[in-house]
This record gives structure tokens, C-alpha cells and sequence, in this order.
């Protein structure tokens, strides 16, 4: 079968799908758009016509029609880290589900381009955005999110008038710590950061960290190495300010598991066998700590109930089916105890059912 196109580029057009498919414009129009019920019949024709024709629906005619593009931006910090990565990839699969496409910006967790993201760039081709912010201050990114609809992730406090998912970070902290308590561990430091601002999530972190040993009676503040960064060359470099105090922590407990592979890299160089001489507790249970050497004792972040909240508080913005007014969602978390304070390889979560490596 011979098909002819009459658009001069070679592109085919919505005229031709309608002439192959032996319907009207109008009819393909409504197949494609979805705008109202089809027969079987007439969408296997259409769906043909458009298959053998190669046929792109134009998506600037579609936006005119809709008032949308189709896409969603997500903006992380670090996509090296994987953690963000394990996010972005959830995120991808969450939003292809729906019919969306994602876009990904990386921030490097810089205040200006966090806020030229949120601001502005990009606006003209995206619905929404989800957005992980780490430098931009709350009333920034209140005004930001009264020109487009937007998420935040990530355990900061941020603004009560914005959509935000995460978890209880104080909470995860605290019980993080208090696994070590409950482990025999007396002289706990922690590492990590930033903790500049008290609605950082290092902040949050250390308050947890501190209310757990407060409650067990151990009346030291605790030791406290802050890094710049939470990824494997600052774990390392924290090691030396804690093996050079004036007696060594029995325990360590890092912001972010990075962190804690830099931290078990530096002791075992010092030649300090982790746990038998000082334990080490991350947090994110990113895919590698089940599978480092010691793997790694972490708190879990469900990063695919994460995003798919997201996507679906973002998308319920913009079909106005969300709540009324924007709220925090606060996503599970638990503890997977591994080989690193002395629990089994495969990790098992107390309360929970073991978590496979």
C-alpha cells in the first residue's frame, strides 16, 4: 500500500492520518486527545493510520488545547549521589505511568540556581515541578511557588503554604542513635551536615541524635565532626578529628550512608575494625549497603513511595483534584540493622520482615 504525504517537510500531519485512516480530522483529533468516547473500531483505525504513518502529534498544538506540556522538572541536588539517582529513576517511571516526562535539572545545591530553576527557567516548557532544595530560603520558595505548581522533597523545614513530602527526620535520627544505645554504645559521634541553619536537615538530624542520648541518660552533647558535604572523601576526612580526641568514640552515626562508607574506608585505614572497635550507622539505605564490606546498618527512606507521592500530589495540583490547601505528607521510614553494628549480611528491619540483599 502506496501512502502519500502532503506535508512538504515529509512530516506527516493529522490530515493525512485522517485521510489513511478513512475518518475525519475531528474523529482523529478525538482519538488522540482523548477528549471524548471512541468506538473500538474507530481507535484501532486511527492507532494503525498513525503507526504506519510514523505520526508525531504537534505538542505545541497540543499545549494550545490544554493549556499543558506534558512535562514535569525535578530539580535534586546531585545526581552522582545515589540516592537522588535512585529518586530521579523512580520518578521517571512514576510520571511515564501517568503520561508525563520528566526533566532533570541538577542544582549542585546552589542557592541561585535553585531559585532561577524555581523562578523561571523553564517555566514556559513544563506543568510542574518538583523540587529538592537545600540552599534556598523558606520565603523564597514560597514566593517561587505562587507562579508555578510545585513540590518539595528533602527533610528540611520548609514552608507550611507549599506541597512537601519527606519523613520525620528527628525521629529517623533519634532512633538511629538509639539502636546504638541499645547496642551497648556509650560514646556516640556523629558526622555530618550542614548545621548552619536549624531547619537543615543536619540540623534536624543532630537534634534527634542528641534527644536520644539525652533520654538515655548519657549527659555528653556527643561528639560532632560537621562536613561541608555528605559524600565519601568528607566521611573520610572525619575520621581523623574522631580518632584524635582525646578518647575515640565506640560509635559513630553519619547523616547520609556516603558519608558512612567514607567513615568505614578511614577506619579501617587507621586500622579500626568497624564493629567490633567502633560501629557506623548511615542513613538513606542507598542500593550499596547491602553489599559494602562491612554492609552497612541504615535508616531507609522509601524512595519509590517518595516519588510517587510527589507525582501524585503534583498531578492533583494540576487537574485540581488536590486538597485544598497544601500540607506536608510525611513518607514511612525504618532501621535495617546490617553487619556494621552487628547485625546479619542481609540486614533485617526490627518489626519488619528481613530486607533482602
Amino acid at each position: 500500500m502506496s501512502v502519500g504525504r502532503s506535508s512538504r517537510s515529509g512530516r506527516p500531519r493529522m490530515v493525512d492520518v485522517a485521510r489513511v485512516a478513512g475518518v475525519s480530522q475531528k474523529s482523529v483529533s478525538n482519538v488522540l486527545g482523548g477528549y471524548e468516547p471512541v468506538s473500538p473500531e474507530l481507535r484501532a483505525k486511527v492507532e494503525r493510520a498513525v503507526a504506519l504513518l510514523g505520526y508525531v502529534p504537534n505538542s505545541a498544538a497540543r499545549t494550545l488545547r490544554t493549556g499543558r506540556t506534558g512535562v514535569i522538572a525535578l530539580a535534586v541536588p546531585n545526581l552522582s549521589a545515589p540516592y537522588f539517582a535512585e529518586l530521579a529513576s523512580h520518578l521517571s517511571e512514576a510520571a511515564e505511568e501517568r503520561g508525563f516526562t520528566i526533566l532533570i535539572d541538577e542544582t549542585d545545591g546552589d542557592e541561585e540556581r535553585e531559585a532561577l530553576i524555581a523562578r523561571g527557567l523553564r517555566h514556559d516548557v513544563i506543568d510542574g515541578l518538583v523540587l529538592s532544595p537545600l540552599a534556598m530560603d523558606p520565603a523564597s520558595i514560597a514566593a517561587a511557588a505562587r507562579d508555578i505548581p510545585m513540590v518539595l522533597l528533602g527533610e528540611r523545614e520548609l514552608p507550611a503554604s507549599v506541597d512537601h513530602v519527606a519523613i520525620d527526620n528527628v525521629a529517623a535520627a533519634r532512633e538511629a542513635t538509639e539502636h546504638l544505645i541499645d547496642a551497648g554504645r556509650r560514646r556516640i559521634a556523629t558526622v555530618g551536615g550542614p548545621l548552619d541553619d536549624r531547619t537543615s536537615t543536619g540540623s534536624l538530624r543532630l537534634r534527634g541524635y542528641r534527644a536520644a542520648l539525652a533520654d538515655a541518660g548519657i549527659r555528653e552533647e556527643g561528639v560532632v565532626v560537621p562536613t561541608r558535604r555528605l559524600l565519601r572523601p568528607n566521611g573520610t576526612e572525619a575520621v581523623e578529628r574522631l580518632l584524635d580526641t582525646g578518647e575515640p568514640p565506640d560509635a559513630v552515626f553519619c547523616f547520609s550512608d556516603m558519608l558512612a562508607f567514607g567513615v568505614m574506608h578511614g577506619l579501617r585505614m587507621r586500622g579500626v575494625r568497624v564493629p567490633d572497635d567502633i560501629a557506623v550507622v548511615g542513613f538513606d539505605d542507598v542500593v550499596e549497603a547491602a553489599y559494602s564490606n562491612p554492609t552497612l546498618t541504615t535508616v531507609h527512606l522509601d524512595r519509590r513511595r517518595i516519588a510517587r507521592t510527589a507525582l501524585d500530589v503534583l498531578v492533583g495540583r494540576l487537574e485540581g483534584s488536590g486538597a485544598p490547601r497544601a500540607g506536608r505528607t510525611v513518607v514511612d521510614h525504618w532501621l535495617v540493622v546490617r553487619e556494621s553494628t552487628g547485625g546479619p549480611p542481609q540486614g533485617r528491619t526490627p518489626g519488619r520482615e528481613p530486607v533482602s540483599a
